[in-house]
């Protein structure tokens, strides 16, 4: 099994196995939708780009996908372990609960890292969720000494 590049028209699907991922995270009480179609414009705007790439697997059958990889390319300022200074992020690994452990992660995210190889990006980093963490460690992935730190800038 392959993955194949996802289209502006897989967007809607994405933002499905998107919500699957972020509800595996949070506090379901505190849910809303609100993020659903801001978040679809921009995968329908960024997938057009070179900048953002996603890899889906589809349901056998078709109706839909099963699993998906997204992530981002970042051009910062190169430093002696990455002169190209080219970060790659994946941000959006998820399988329907229907067609997990079947591999199409792995196929997803190893369509990811060659796109981001032929980019000449550098150095790729991600969160992994408990759940996720074997998979990526057996791509390569390995814990940072760095720890992370985040700010949330309100507006108005």
């Amino acid at each position: 099994m392959s993955a194949r590049p996802a289209t502006p028209d897989d967007a809607d699907e994405l933002i499905r196995l998107r919500a699957i991922m972020l509800r595996s995270f949070g506090d379901p009480r505190s849910w809303n939708d609100d993020w659903r179609l801001p978040a679809r414009d921009t995968l329908r705007r960024r997938l057009t780009g070179s900048s953002m790439g996603a890899f889906v697997v589809e349901q056998p059958g078709g109706g839909g996908l099963a699993s998906c990889a997204v992530g981002i390319i970042e051009e910062r300022l190169g430093s002696p372990g990455n002169p190209s200074g080219l970060f790659g992020y994946v941000f959006n690994v998820s399988t329907d609960p229907a067609y997990r452990r079947r591999g199409y992660s792995r196929a997803c995210m190893a369509a990811l890292l060659e796109w981001f190889r032929s980019r000449g990006v550098g150095t790729v980093d991600l969160r992994a969720s408990a759940d996720g963490e074997p998979l990526y460690t057996d791509l390569g992935f390995v814990r940072t000494a760095d720890p992370a730190m985040r700010m949330r800038i309100t507006h108005g």
